[in-house]
């Protein structure tokens, strides 16, 4: 076979607030391969790329290597990468074999070449559904609102719950768990059609956090039982004065600062010891042992039968994807924000 293109996504400088495309991220059209020709010596296996998940997270990578953190950096001048399934076409490695769907973290391109998938799995092929949700709330994203769920938020049937940007992967599937055991639910998003996917769910209370005061709402509908952060910043410190005693703070991310110098601080903190709030950070792979096969045994299932619902915003070129990923940071995405290169 004569070779083919193999297009990736580069990362090319550490970015000054948002990541830019072409700046920050750039698409490299350069790479070939032959794939009947790739050496698979040593229990290599070659790949073709279905679905990539861009994710909020991504931004923290996005720098210097002295920064330290829970995760490592991207390197300069090479793919990013992310959660994706990827569809085996030939392997010298016996845990995978020509034709399996297998989910994992790989790179930001069109082919891979791989011998040890992180946080790989194989996928069964006739869940009934599509790939690329296997990269948003069956994948990742729902493992973090399914661990989280069951590690920290403790739900109570009749508690009162408000989750920040709640329209998105991991929010959608947490406002449904919630209403699915009882609870109360206050929601917010950013745009119209945001909102109306919560009243979907059935989501409670609903309201544009942009457009609404986050105080208002919880004078009104509060005080609050478990607050799920996407968020930090003034809203974190708004909702801390609106929690019930003994409340827990599920912090699962900070979208306020991923793009800005430095972080708001927290000026409500002393609430946290008023009220002995419990408040916890996740990291979905700290809870793989305890939770992984509890979620696949549970939620795949529910998905294919419409029990938990979902939207995606899809771009189906690698090309867009550093676009994509500057929308994400936005919050001008819809749902799981997802790079389909092929169905099969």
């Amino acid at each position: 076979m004569a070779p083919i293109r193999n297009t990736r996504v580069l990362f090319n400088s550490v970015p000054q607030g948002y990541p830019v495309p072409g700046e920050t991220t750039v698409v490299d059209h350069s790479q070939t391969l032959d794939l009947d020709a790739v050496d698979l010596a040593g229990g290599k296996v070659l790949a073709k790329t279905l679905s990539i998940s861009i994710d909020p997270y991504l931004r923290g990578k996005m720098r210097s290597p002295e920064k330290k953190t829970y995760n490592q950096p991207f390197e300069i001048g090479k793919p990013l990468y992310s959660h994706a399934v990827v569809k085996v076409l030939r392997s010298e490695n016996p845990k995978y074999k020509a034709g399996d769907y297998v989910y994992g973290v790989f790179d930001w391109a069109e082919y891979q070449v791989f011998s040890e998938g992180l946080d790989a799995r194989v996928l069964p092929p006739d869940s009934g559904i599509p790939w690329s949700v296997y990269v948003g709330v069956a994948g990742m994203p729902g493992k973090t609102a399914y661990y989280g769920w069951k590690e920290i938020a403790k739900a109570k049937k009749g508690e009162t719950i408000y989750v920040s940007t709640a329209a998105g992967p991991v929010g959608s599937v947490v406002v449904q768990l919630a209403k699915a055991e009882g609870l109360k639910v206050i929601a917010s998003a950013g745009q119209e059609s945001k909102l109306q996917f919560l009243r979907d769910l059935g989501a409670d209370v609903v309201f544009n956090y942009k457009t609404t005061s986050v105080e208002k709402v919880l004078e009104e509908h509060g005080p609050v039982d478990i607050f799920w952060d996407h968020v930090g910043g003034s809203t974190t410190n708004t909702v801390l004065a609106h929690m019930n005693t003994f409340g827990r703070v599920v912090v699962i991310g900070s979208i306020s600062s991923y793009n800005t110098p430095q972080a708001e601080p927290i000026a409500n903190f002393p609430h946290i010891l008023y009220k002995r709030l419990t408040v916890r950070g996740l990291i979905v792979t700290d809870h793989e042992k305890e939770y992984r096969d509890a979620f696949y045994a549970t939620i795949p299932g529910q998905i294919a039968r419409g029990e938990i619902k979902y939207t995606e915003t899809i771009v189906r070129s690698l090309d867009e994807a550093p676009q994509l990923l500057l929308d994400v940071q936005k919050g001008d995405n819809t749902g799981k924000a997802v790079v389909i290169l092929a169905d099969d």
